[in-house]
Order: C-alpha cells, then sequence, then structure tokens
C-alpha cells in the first residue's frame, strides 16, 4: 500500500497562514492523513480533528499520527454529520476545515473494495465497509432499469455514451446473468462502445461509469452539499474552508456554494478561478492532474450579522 500524497498541500498551508491564532483544524476528508500530518508538523500550537467513514483509512491514520498525540483525534464517520461530529469530538470550534473529494490511493489500491478498474474485484464500492445496509454498487449494476443505469451514468459520470453502456449491461445480464466483478464489468463496456469511440475516449472506457457508481453508492454529491451547508453554523471567529476537488460535479456545488455564501456578505473568495496543481507536483503525482483547490473565508462577526 503506498502512502496517500495529499494534492496541492503546500497552497492548503499558504491558505491557512492567513488565520491568526489557530488553534483547530478540521480534516473532513483524513484518508491516510497526509493533509493532518503536514498541518501538525507545520504549526506546533495546532490539533487537528481528522473525520472519514472509511475505518480502514482511520485505522492507518491513528497509528501512522500517533506520535503527535492528544493533538491529533480521529473519529470514523460520513462529512456530511459534521455538526455532530464536532460536537462529539469535544474539541470546539474550528478555524479551518478542509475537504479533499473523491477516493483515496488505498481504496483504490485494493481490489477487494471493486473501486478500481484496473484490478479485479467485487462491484462492492462502499466507503464504509460497515454499513451493511447500504446499496453496493452490484445491486445497481444488476437490479436498475436500463433507464435508471442511463440517468446515474449521465448524471453522475457525465458519460456521453450512458445509453449504449446502459443498453449493453442489460443485455449481458439477460443473456448470461448478473455481472459479478470489476473486471467483467469493464469487459461488458469494452465489447458494447464501438472501437472508433473507445479510441476517441483516450482513455479506459469504464472511467466515467465507475466514478458515477461510486459516487451513487456513496450519495457523495448530496453529503457534500449537507457538509458545506453546515460549514455555516461551526463559526465562531475568522474559519476557512478548503476544498480540493476532481471533477466537474463536485467543484459545481463548491463554487456555487461559495457564489452563495458571498453574496450574503458572510465572507470573500481569496482568488476568482480554482487553483491547480504546479507542474513540479504534476510530474511526481499524476492523480493530481484534475485537481482544483477553492477556498472561502468566513469573515469575523459574519454568522452574528446573519442571525439578526
Amino acid at each position: 500500500m503506498s502512502l496517500h500524497i495529499p494534492v496541492m498541500l503546500p497552497e492548503v498551508c499558504r491558505l491557512l497562514e492567513g488565520l491568526e491564532n489557530k488553534r483547530l483544524i478540521v480534516d473532513a476528508t483524513l484518508g491516510l492523513g497526509g493533509y493532518s500530518e503536514g498541518i501538525l508538523h507545520k504549526w506546533q500550537k495546532v490539533a487537528v480533528l481528522g473525520i472519514d467513514q472509511d475505518p480502514q483509512a482511520v485505522e492507518v491514520a491513528r497509528r501512522r499520527l500517533s506520535d503527535f498525540g492528544d493533538r491529533f483525534k480521529a473519529i470514523h464517520g460520513n462529512f456530511r454529520d459534521l455538526s455532530c461530529l464536532l460536537n462529539e469530538s469535544g474539541m470546539g470550534k474550528p478555524d479551518a476545515v478542509i475537504f479533499d473529494l473523491g477516493v483515496s490511493s488505498m481504496q483504490i489500491e485494493t481490489p477487494e473494495r471493486g473501486f478500481s478498474f484496473q484490478e479485479n474485484g467485487p462491484l462492492d464500492m462502499r466507503m464504509n465497509t460497515t454499513d451493511e445496509h447500504q446499496d453496493i454498487a452490484a445491486e445497481i449494476v444488476n437490479t436498475y432499469s436500463m433507464r435508471e443505469l442511463t440517468t446515474i451514468f449521465r448524471k453522475y459520470g457525465e458519460e456521453p455514451y450512458a445509453l449504449q453502456i446502459a443498453r449493453g449491461i442489460v443485455r449481458h445480464r439477460e443473456r448470461s446473468g448478473p455481472i459479478t466483478g470489476t473486471s467483467e464489468l469493464v469487459e461488458v463496456i469494452r465489447k458494447t462502445l464501438p472501437a472508433p469511440v473507445q479510441r476517441k475516449m483516450g482513455r479506459n472506457p469504464s472511467r466515467k461509469v465507475f466514478q458515477a457508481l461510486r459516487i451513487a453508492v456513496n450519495d457523495e454529491l448530496d453529503a457534500l452539499d449537507d457538509a458545506l451547508e453546515q460549514c455555516t453554523g461551526l463559526y465562531g471567529g475568522r474559519m476557512a474552508v478548503i476544498v480540493v476537488s476532481y471533477h466537474s460535479l463536485e467543484d459545481r456545488i463548491v463554487k456555487n456554494k461559495f457564489r452563495e455564501w458571498k453574496s450574503k456578505g458572510l465572507g470573500e473568495v481569496p482568488f476568482r478561478k480554482p487553483l491547480t496543481p504546479e507542474q513540479e507536483e504534476l510530474e511526481g503525482n499524476w492523480r493530481s492532474r484534475s485537481a482544483k483547490l477553492r477556498a472561502f473565508f468566513f469573515k469575523e462577526g459574519s454568522m452574528e450579522g446573519k442571525a439578526k
């Protein structure tokens, strides 16, 4: 298992520099603790609360950051419950909340999680593997109608060939039975799309379908919207919300939410266009190539003004 490389960590730290008397940073997507470690090393008087819905990631991060003692605390939970998790932690109001969205390197590199279209594994894709009541990707792939599959692939994957792929999946189910693994799903998609279409795509033709299934399984977009909405209630002074996103669906939610906050006079956006990784980072970490960083600074007193 490779250690997670935190994308655009220097840029995140530069934004945090603008917060005076920092005491608590919330790493709302803890993963393996890359951002948390960078922050704890840089600011000796800052504590970090890490949140992740993946219990495996929480345990790895706890072991990795154990030397920081009570300056670091990790909680297993979904960031859509941000307010409740913060209250349970007893650590008080945060000075910043950081979101690094999407799937982690550990999850991709663990075939039995079902996130990778390059390795064979079960069609699972749950971030929270302890939730036995949550639908897994196999249930969507094998029970949803062609119309429902088309909607998911278009809405969450922005897949232009959503209808053709959905039709191919349903036909395969009718002829050969359920699709049981990631490699089988990839093969069905490859057989469905004509070779010229696949060459035009350039990348693996399953990429957007896997993204769509992962988002649907974990209800990622609604969870993000819920978490951002709760950030206004976490206010205790000047506070930053920093988000690193990896596709247009996430970025659009973040951009619109920040625009809404600004229009209400709650604070400021420090830069109009999102920041992107420097060339040096792209060369060292190819997974950062689609990353976009946006930030919002709540101004001191903004929530009190809103309450009045």
